[in-house]
C-alpha cells in the first residue's frame, strides 16, 4: 500500500475508534490495540512530514506550549442565561414568549444544563480551526492547542456538516477522573483540587497541551451558530451535532407545555445525582429557530432560552465580622466574614450582605450563626440566621455612618438601597477604582496592568486619574515591586495601544455612573463625539432610545465637573477616541429617526440581524412588539398571524422586505 494511503487509512481507523470510545461509550478495540495503531501512526508522519495533517489523531497527546494565549473576538456574542427557580417563574418566561410570538404553537428543548467551563469551536470545512473561551462573552482566550488533546472533541467531521460553523458547550471534568486526579496528588503530598468545574476551566489555561493531555477532560456540545446551516430547530441542531460526531448528551426532551418541562426538571433534581459530570440546572429553549430570532435578545441574555437552576446548597456557619468595601461610584457594601466552610465544592470564607435594609431584615449580627448559599451557584449569600444559637450578649449591627477609607460622611438618597461615601473626587479607594476600571478587559483592555499594580502606581504618587496612565515611563514603573524590566515594558506598550479603542468602550471606560456597555453604545451612537454629549442636556439626552432621567442626570453632572473636563482633554491630548470611527459612521443616516419598527418573520435578501443593523445605522428604532408606537411592521415569509392582526388593529402599517431596503 502507498504510503499517503496507509496514513489516511491509519488516521480513519483511529478516529473511529476514538468517537466509539470517547463519544458513543463503546469501544471497539482494546486500549492496546489502539495504542500500536497510534504509534505507527506517529512513525510515518515522523518519518514521512510532507503527509502532516492538522486533525491528526497523533496530535492528541499535546506537547505545544503557549506562554500567551492570544485574544480572539466571537463571531457572535455568546451571551448568558436568565435564572429561573421555580414554576411560577417559567410560567411568567413563558407568558413573555407568547405575547413576542403571538397565539401559535410553541415547543420547547429542554437539556440539562452542565457545570464546566464554556467553549466556542470553529470549523471550517469538517476541519477544527479554532477553540475559544467564552471570556467576557464578547472575546476569549485561543486555547485550540489545548482543546485538541480533548478525546471527545472530533478534529475531523463526518457526514453532511456546513462548510462553516461555531458550535457551543461546556468543557466538564466528570467525577471518576477527578477523583484519580485528586488521588494522585494526595499521594504525591500535594493539596487537592476544590471541585470539577475550577479545575476544568484552569485545565484550559495550562501553558503545556501534554499537561492538558493527561488530564481525563470531556466536552459536551450544545448549539450550533452559524449562517444557511439548514437547521430549523434546537432539537434537530442536537440530532445533527450528533452525527457530525459531537459528543451531545442523549438526555434531552422535547416538550410541549410548562407541565412536562416541570416533569423534566423534577426527574433530573432527584436523578442528577447518577450523572458522571456536575450539572445545576436545565435548560429550556423555544425549539424553532425561526422563533427564536423572532424573540432576539436582551442585552445580556437571549429571550427564548431559560435557566432552572436546582435549589442551591446550603450551609451553616457563623459570621465573625461585618466588614465595608468602598465601589469606585462610591457605594459600600457591607461583606460577612465566615467561619471557612465548605459548599458547592468551594471554600468559603465571605458573603455579600448587600445593604443595611438586608441586614435589618434578617437582623443579622456579628456572633450570630447564618444560613449560606450560593446565589445561582456562584456568590455566596446570607439567607437567614439561626436564633437558636444566638450569643446572650449580642448587640443588633449599627451600620457605619463614615467611609471606612476616606472617613466621608456617608449619604443615602430616598429609593437608593445602598448607602454612599459623597467624596468622590479624594476617597483614595474610589480613584483606584475607577482606574481599575478603566484598564479593565471590557473598557481600555490594557495589557500587562492589573489592579494590584494600579494600587502600587497610586501610593508611590504616579498616578490619581486615568490620564496620568498616558504619562507613564518604563523607568517610572521598574522600581515597583514584582516589575522586572520586560514586564514594566509591557506596561508602558498597553497603556499607548489603549488610544486604538473605540469610542463606545471609551464612553464606558470612563466610570460614569449608571453608564454600562449597553448605554455607553446608545450614548456614542446618538452624539457621534464626546463634545456633543459634553454639551447636551438632560432633556435631550431623555430622547436617546433607553436612557432615563436618572442616567441623563448622571452624564450631564459628569461633563459639569472641571476636573472631568480637565482630565478629558488630557485624554485628547493623548489620542484616545473620543468619536465613531470612520468606518462606523460611513453607512449611518438619519433617514428613519424618529420612526420605530418591528420585524417580524423570514427575510430573503437580508437576515433579520442585518435588517435590525439597516434600521438602527439610519437612525430608526427596533421596538420587540407592536404597540400604538409603532411605525412600520416589517413582515417576512411565516409571520405569526397574532402581529399582523394587531397591527391592522392599530392602524400600524406593514411592508414588505423590499420596501424597508427602498425607505434606507
Amino acid at each position: 500500500m502507498e504510503i499517503k494511503q496507509q496514513i489516511t487509512a491509519l488516521r480513519t481507523q483511529l478516529r473511529e475508534h476514538n468517537h466509539n470510545y470517547y463519544v458513543l461509550d463503546n469501544a471497539t478495540i482494546s486500549d492496546y490495540d489502539f495504542d500500536m495503531k497510534l504509534k505507527e501512526l506517529q512513525d510515518l508522519e515522523a518519518k514521512y512530514p510532507e503527509f502532516h495533517d492538522p486533525t491528526s489523531p497523533t496530535l492528541r497527546v499535546g506537547g505545544m506550549v503557549t506562554k500567551n494565549f492570544e485574544t480572539v473576538v466571537h463571531g457572535q456574542r455568546m451571551y448568558s442565561l436568565d435564572n429561573s427557580y421555580s414554576k411560577e417563574d417559567l410560567e411568567d418566561w413563558e407568558k413573555r414568549i407568547q405575547k413576542g410570538l403571538g397565539d401559535i404553537e410553541v415547543e420547547f428543548t429542554c437539556e440539562l444544563k452542565y457545570d464546566g467551563a464554556s467553549i466556542s469551536l470553529t470549523y471550517e470545512e469538517g476541519k477544527l480551526i479554532k477553540a475559544v473561551t467564552r471570556g467576557d462573552g464578547f472575546q476569549g482566550d485561543n486555547v485550540t492547542t489545548n482543546i485538541k488533546t480533548i478525546k471527545s472533541v472530533p478534529l475531523q467531521l463526518k457526514g453532511d456538516y456546513p462548510p462553516k460553523f461555531d458550535i457551543r458547550g461546556e468543557i466538564v471534568l466528570p467525577f471518576e477522573g477527578f477523583a484519580k486526579m485528586n488521588a494522585e496528588r494526595l499521594a504525591n503530598g500535594e493539596d487537592p483540587y476544590m471541585n470539577p468545574r475550577n479545575t476544568a476551566s484552569g485545565s484550559l489555561k495550562l501553558q503545556d497541551s501534554a499537561a492538558v493531555a493527561k488530564r481525563p477532560l470531556d466536552c459536551l456540545l450544545y448549539g450550533i451558530v452559524g449562517q444557511k446551516t439548514g437547521i430549523t430547530s434546537q432539537w434537530q441542531m442536537l440530532d445533527k451535532a450528533r452525527d457530525w460526531g459531537f459528543k451531545v448528551p442523549a438526555v434531552a426532551r422535547l416538550c410541549k407545555t410548562t407541565d412536562e418541562v416541570m416533569a423534566f426538571i423534577e426527574y433530573w433534581d432527584v436523578h442528577r445525582h447518577d450523572l458522571p459530570y456536575e450539572t445545576d440546572g436545565v435548560v429550556i429553549k423555544v425549539s424553532s429557530l425561526q422563533q427564536q430570532d423572532e424573540l432576539g435578545h436582551t442585552s445580556k441574555s437571549p429571550r427564548w432560552a431559560m435557566a432552572y437552576k436546582f435549589k442551591a446548597e446550603q450551609v451553616s456557619t457563623v459570621l465573625n465580622e461585618i466588614s465595608y468595601q468602598v465601589g469606585r461610584t462610591g457605594a459600600i457594601t457591607p461583606v460577612a466574614n465566615l467561619e471557612a466552610v465548605l459548599l458547592a465544592g468551594t471554600t468559603v470564607k465571605r458573603a455579600s450582605l448587600h445593604n443595611a435594609d438586608q441586614i435589618a431584615k434578617f437582623d443579622i449580627r456579628e456572633g450570630d450563626t447564618v444560613f449560606v448559599e450560593k446565589g445561582g451557584e456562584i456568590i455566596p449569600k446570607i439567607i437567614g440566621v439561626d436564633f437558636s444559637k444566638r450569643p446572650q450578649n449580642s448587640e443588633p449591627t449599627r451600620y457605619i455612618d463614615h467611609c471606612p477609607e476616606c472617613h466621608t460622611e456617608l449619604v443615602r438618597t430616598e429609593g437608593d438601597a445602598k448607602h454612599y461615601c459623597a467624596n468622590y473626587y479624594g476617597c483614595p479607594v474610589q480613584i483606584t477604582g475607577r482606574i481599575q476600571h478603566y484598564i479593565s478587559r471590557k473598557a481600555m483592555d490594557i495589557e500587562g496592568m492589573g489592579s494590584e499594580t494600579i494600587s502600587l502606581l497610586f501610593q508611590e504618587g504616579l498616578i490619581t486619574n486615568y490620564a496620568d496612565l498616558y504619562t507613564l515611563t518604563k523607568e517610572q514603573v521598574m522600581p515597583l515591586e514584582r516589575m522586572a524590566e520586560k514586564s514594566a515594558e509591557n506596561l508602558v506598550n498597553g497603556v499607548a495601544a489603549s488610544v486604538n479603542i473605540p469610542f463606545e468602550r471609551v464612553m464606558f471606560a470612563l466610570g460614569i455612573r449608571f453608564v454600562g456597555e449597553t448605554v455607553a453604545k446608545k450614548l456614542a451612537k446618538a452624539y457621534k463625539n464626546i463634545d456633543a454629549l459634553m454639551i447636551a442636556t438632560e432633556e435631550e439626552l431623555t430622547a436617546v432610545d433607553e436612557i432615563g432621567e436618572r442616567i441623563a442626570q448622571s452624564v450631564v453632572e459628569f461633563f459639569e465637573n472641571e476636573t472631568n473636563q480637565e482630565t478629558i482633554a488630557r485624554l485628547k491630548s493623548y489620542g484616545v477616541q473620543f468619536e465613531l470611527s470612520a468606518e462606523k459612521l460611513q453607512n449611518q443616516t438619519e433617514k428613519l429617526k424618529g420612526q420605530t419598527f418591528v420585524v417580524s418573520g423570514v427575510f430573503e435578501k437580508v437576515s433579520r440581524d442585518e435588517l435590525k443593523k439597516l434600521i438602527e445605522d439610519n437612525g430608526g428604532k427596533v421596538g420587540s412588539s407592536v404597540s400604538a408606537k409603532t411605525t412600520y411592521l416589517v413582515a417576512g415569509a411565516k409571520m405569526g398571524p397574532s402581529k399582523r392582526t394587531k397591527a391592522e388593529t392599530l392602524g400600524v402599517q406593514i411592508i414588505s422586505e423590499d420596501d424597508f431596503l427602498g425607505l434606507v
